[in-house]
């Protein structure tokens, strides 16, 4: 059938399709919720626990160098497009990350798990499990 198509039609079949799998894939939120051992949380796409850092403000991350090595930011590809409740925010670095409800995302690489949540409570206190 596809072959009494002309390439015209089949073209626009084709870009109509991308089309749609873009928005798809843009409209995904860049996390999922799961039961950690400190009960549901935002996880990343390997299901390790992410957390939210009290020295950041809203829109702006505060881990940067060598707290970014032990909590890796939750990044987001250039022009990323935000669904409800997220948005990108720069690094300064200029890379992109996830925030959740104007929280930048991270993951904490002593969690060796998924379902660990050890990063919690950290730096006196200024480390918390991300809630969904």
């Amino acid at each position: 059938m596809l072959t009494s198509l002309g390439r015209p039609a089949l073209a626009a079949i084709v870009i109509s399709l991308a089309s749609m799998s873009g928005a798809l894939a843009q409209s995904a939120a860049p996390a999922k919720t799961a039961m950690t051992s400190k009960g549901k949380a935002l996880v990343n796409a390997k299901g390790m626990t992410l957390y939210t850092f009290d020295k950041d403000t809203t829109g702006k991350s505060a881990c940067n160098g060598q707290c970014a090595t032990n909590w890796p930011p939750l990044m987001a590809a250039a022009g990323a497009k935000a669904p409800a409740n997220w948005s990108v925010v720069k690094r300064d670095d200029g890379s992109e990350q996830w925030a959740y409800k104007g929280k930048p995302l991270y993951a904490w690489s002593k969690d060796s798990k998924s379902g660990d949540a050890t990063g919690d409570g950290l730096l006196q206190g200024a480390w918390h499990v991300a809630k969904p």
